[in-house]
């Protein structure tokens, strides 16, 4: 007789009981923290209508904290089941100060990362010269406080090698 495999027996097993989400009921009636599971699932045409619903929950029936929270990963569901709108749409669609959410702050930060690592580019081209594909990679990739190290550093690196050293990279072919 040929035993079952492990997972079989973990996932088929009497312990194990399955939820599905979509099988929860309504999301109104359901706990917050619930009903944000199961606005990952609810179709586009109801799911503006269940965030915001979630949202005004979330300022009443939870702590200033957990509402924050609450509110951004509306927010964030949102954002990715509607991902041709713009942050500012979805803050207007959602009727929430987008400017407060964390998606509105991480897209800040990484349009401000990208425009400092932009500019150190350009400088440094000016400086030493056309920069290896390497380097350039390397830099857009540096957290913005490296960026700003870099940036106070500008007139220390005078050489691709000196920038290499920085970055603690190897030699790299200009070519490249």
């Amino acid at each position: 007789m040929e035993k079952p495999a492990l997972e079989d027996l973990a996932l088929n097993g009497e312990q194990v009981q399955r939820v599905y989400l979509d099988e929860l009921g309504d999301i109104r009636q359901l706990p917050l923290w619930v009903g944000l599971m199961v606005l990952t699932t609810v179709d586009e045409s109801a799911a503006v209508t269940d965030a915001r619903n979630l949202i005004s929950r979330a300022q009443t029936e939870a702590t200033a904290e957990e509402s924050r929270v609450i509110i951004d990963m509306v927010a964030t569901i949102i954002w990715y089941k509607f991902e041709q709108l713009s942050r500012s749409e979805i803050g207007t669609m959602l009727d929430i100060p987008v400017k407060e959410t964390r998606l509105y702050q991480e897209g800040r930060q990484e349009g401000r990362q990208e425009g400092e690592a932009n500019l150190i580019l350009r400088l440094l081209k000016n400086q030493i010269g056309e920069l290896p594909e390497a380097i350039s990679t390397r830099i857009r990739e540096l957290p913005i406080e490296d960026i700003e190290c870099l940036g106070d550093s500008l007139s220390d690196l005078s050489t691709l090698t000196k920038l290499q050293e920085w970055l603690q990279l190897p030699d790299t072919d200009p070519s490249s």
